[in-house]
């Protein structure tokens, strides 16, 4: 996922591009935590857990969550499933608890994955919203019905602050709950999920679809109350063809919206040891656009660690010698591997030794991220590590805007008392 910042733009665009031209104001010195989180198994959770509890009622509406659902952050899609019957696909809304006075109608899908039969997956778009207001919403029909809210984001301007929750191949262990409570205390308005979302590929038969379901039941805690803005990730393929399954991300794009047709896509997918050098071939396809563009963060999970680069670009890379050319690079995006959210394959505690020019902070723990824009020309990064139940901030950055801050050094200069001002290395 690729990160940049030029001003405050809608919350989706932000997510795709993030124009935030940086410099980050960090020292040179490279650290590799030998900390190892040990108090839970990577073994998921039973499925009679409470955090697995179904509604009460027939037909209860479950898995409820929300998407961004425009290009302008004044609209959501707010997804759900009924489990044994069709039901109401209208959305009740309204400023007021319990006084909604606007409504729309979805769209209803489900699917079959060997044996399982899905529920019914509803998807409605609620549109034409207010900027920074509390919407209150109620889905299902009567007795069994529900009640939620979200916050809309705050209206486009290049001051205007926002924070964002990063969180990658999550699971649905004990681990994965302790990385979802520590996040809903953090302040986080909407999540970037980076994939490999509930690993129910993991499982066989009928287990796939059932993980599913538990595993929407599990992060509705969550995501009915806020936009979880989704990736996709390799668990998310589910190619079994000894069960005679060969569409590749069919639960996913039957389960999970994404505002894709908003960006203007025509599709909703676009240094550890573990998985070294698999993205190379993409690497060297997208990094100049990238360093070209001045695009601040990569935002990737897949490894099961967490990792921070500093500003270094590559784009000299010999591939067929595989010489090499790493140099920093102030143009270049700051790397960010995010893919320790808690899943049932455990961590990827094995890394290069010495660690590499490149790498700022690395280290093998369970833990989320989080990204507060304060302002037009400051921008907070965080990593919490789930520290034996309590969250610690244990990788801490503060990032300046370099598209500001280079018109505020132009006026300066004019006027001949510039500061100094801490390059990356």
């Amino acid at each position: 996922m690729a990160v940049s910042f030029a001003k405050l733009v809608p919350l989706f665009q932000i997510m795709l591009y993030l124009t935030l031209l940086l410099s980050l104001n960090n020292g040179t010195a490279r650290i590799t935590s030998r900390f190892i989180r040990t108090e839970w198994p990577s073994a998921d959770i039973p499925l009679h857990n409470k955090v697995f509890d179904i509604p009460k009622g027939h037909n209860a509406p479950q898995q409820v969550r929300i998407t961004q659902g425009d290009y302008d952050g004044k609209a959501v899609i707010i997804s759900w499933v009924t489990p044994n019957e069709l039901g109401s696909n209208r959305v009740q809304y309204g400023k007021l608890e319990k006084k909604y006075d606007s409504s729309a109608e979805g769209t209803v899908t489900n699917y079959t994955f060997y044996k399982y039969k899905s529920g019914y997956i509803h998807h409605c778009l609620v549109d034409d919203l207010e900027y920074d207001t509390k919407y209150y919403y109620k889905i299902g029909d009567g007795d069994s019905s529900r009640e939620f809210w979200f916050q809309t984001p705050p209206k486009i301007h290049p001051d205007a602050p926002y924070t964002f929750g990063i969180i990658g191949d999550l699971g649905q262990t004990y681990n994965s709950l302790s990385t979802l409570k520590h996040y809903m205390q953090s302040g986080g308005q909407s999540v970037l999920f980076l994939g490999d979302l509930s690993y129910a590929d993991r499982y066989e038969y009928n287990d796939v679809g059932i993980r599913w379901d538990s595993w929407g039941r599990f992060i509705e805690q969550s995501a009915a109350y806020q936009p979880w803005i989704w990736s996709a990730g390799n668990h998310e393929i589910e190619f079994m063809p000894n069960m005679g399954e060969v569409i590749p991300f069919k639960s996913y794009l039957h389960r999970i919206a994404t505002p894709y047709t908003a960006s203007k896509s025509t599709n909703p997918l676009c240094s550890n040891v573990v998985h070294y050098m698999e993205g190379e071939s993409m690497r060297a396809v997208f990094e100049s656009w990238f360093v070209h563009s001045r695009v601040d963060f990569i935002f990737a999970g897949h490894v099961h660690a967490y990792e921070r680069s500093y500003r270094i670009s590559n784009i000299h890379y010999n591939f067929t010698s595989g010489d090499r050319y790493p140099v920093p690079d102030k143009s270049a995006p700051v790397y960010l591997t995010v893919g320790d959210g808690g899943n049932q394959e455990g961590l990827a505690g094995r890394f290069l030794d010495p660690q590499p020019n490149y790498s700022a902070f690395r280290e093998a723990s369970y833990g989320h991220s989080t990204l507060e824009i304060k302002n037009r020309t400051h921008a907070f990064y965080h990593w919490n590590r789930n520290d034996d139940g309590n969250k610690v901030t244990t990788d801490s950055v503060v990032f300046h805007n370099q598209y500001w801050s280079n018109n505020l050094r132009r006026r300066k200069l004019k006027k001949n008392h510039l500061k100094p001002r801490v390059e990356v290395r």
